[in-house]
């Protein structure tokens, strides 16, 4: 890829960062979370599926704020519709029940090893009984896997449960 690529929300960080190197330490400086980049394994498999309006989320900082400040750092003019891209987090739905937790999964160190969770969760979710809920902690919002859950026909909510803790409730639809 050329130069010119542009850097949307839509931009994936792992094409980011082989088209704009350089930007890796602005990344980290917005967003210190991605330090955890530097880590070839996770750079491999987490940087490939995952887009700057999800980053942004993990991150916890704003859209507007990240795409501008690295199109700024790439040479780019900024933009302004970026926000109308970013949606708030969901109001906590009501099937959501701590109670009804059947199954944990405590996925934070399987990722720092860098053992993708996206097997063990489809297998698990796939047990799940009608009213039942599954609970997966993550230290960022698991977006390419909620992606997946809810290509399966899963209903997921994801909620901050603390710093590089968050809680996603999965159930069936």
């Amino acid at each position: 890829m050329s130069h010119n690529a542009d850097i949307t929300p839509k931009t994936l960080v792992g094409d980011l960062l082989k088209n704009y190197p350089q930007l890796e330490e602005k990344l980290i400086e917005i967003a210190p979370v991605f330090k955890k980049l530097k880590n070839p394994v996770l750079r491999r498999t987490v940087a490939k599926v995952i887009s700057l309006k999800q980053a942004a989320v993990v991150g916890n900082v704003s859209l507007a704020k990240l795409i501008n400040e690295l199109r700024k750092a790439a040479g780019l003019e900024e933009a302004d519709e970026v926000e109308e891209f970013f949606q708030s987090i969901k109001e906590k739905p009501n099937w959501v029940d701590e109670n009804k937790i059947v199954k944990e999964y405590e996925a934070r160190e399987d990722l720092e090893n860098g053992n993708h969770p996206a097997a063990k969760v489809t297998k698990d979710i796939l047990t799940l009984k009608e009213e039942e809920n599954y609970l997966l902690i993550t230290p960022f919002v698991p977006a390419p896997l909620i992606k997946i859950m809810e290509e399966k026909g899963f209903k997921t909510y994801t909620e901050k449960a603390g710093d590089e803790k968050f809680k996603t409730f999965v159930k069936r639809t």
